[in-house]
């Protein structure tokens, strides 16, 4: 099967005018190749394209780190330049300082995690809060459980609410 593909992509290649330019290969021998804008026999505009062949031909073996992050930007035409070599191994390395640091930190944030926890963190506050900042009580004391009156005439238990029926019954 492979065979005819390759002979079929060829003939199609051949016949419509795509001219494949390599642009470059990065480490793991990924080929990456710039097809130019062009009209086909119809008439028809056809987009530029940007292709990677993957040095592993099967798509079973394809994983996401296989293509550098440069490179699939640039496939992906959110930049405009292929990149360097230079390039890709300046940022891998950069990467891994990043990642040397970051676990030299936490490792150090987790010692003095230990050895200071109780010292960063604030003794607990001995107030107590009473009631919502909204109630008119606020402040004072509660409100007693035993009834109290302005008035004379105040009696507890002289009013009992409805069972929830209308008031008219």
């Amino acid at each position: 099967m492979g065979w005819s593909q390759d002979l079929f992509r060829f003939l199609w290649r051949s016949l419509s005018r795509e001219v494949k330019e390599h642009v470059g290969t990065d480490q793991f021998g990924n080929k990456y190749y710039y097809i130019a804008g062009y009209k086909n026999w119809r008439g028809q505009t056809i987009r530029e394209k940007r292709i990677v062949e993957a040095a592993k031909k099967q798509e079973v073996d394809y994983e996401p780190g296989d293509i550098p992050t440069e490179w699939e930007a640039w496939i992906r035409r959110t930049r405009k330049t292929p990149p360097t070599m230079e390039e890709i191994l300046k940022n891998e390395k950069y990467r891994e300082e990043i990642k040397i640091k970051s676990r030299e930190f936490y490792e150090k944030e987790k010692v003095l995690s230990k050895e200071t926890n109780e010292e960063l963190l604030a003794p607990p506050a001995d107030t107590q809060i009473k009631g919502h900042a909204s109630a008119p009580y606020f402040g004072k004391e509660e409100p007693s459980v035993s009834p109290s009156s302005t008035g004379k005439t105040y009696q507890p238990g002289s009013w009992m609410p409805q069972d929830g029926k209308s008031p008219s019954k």
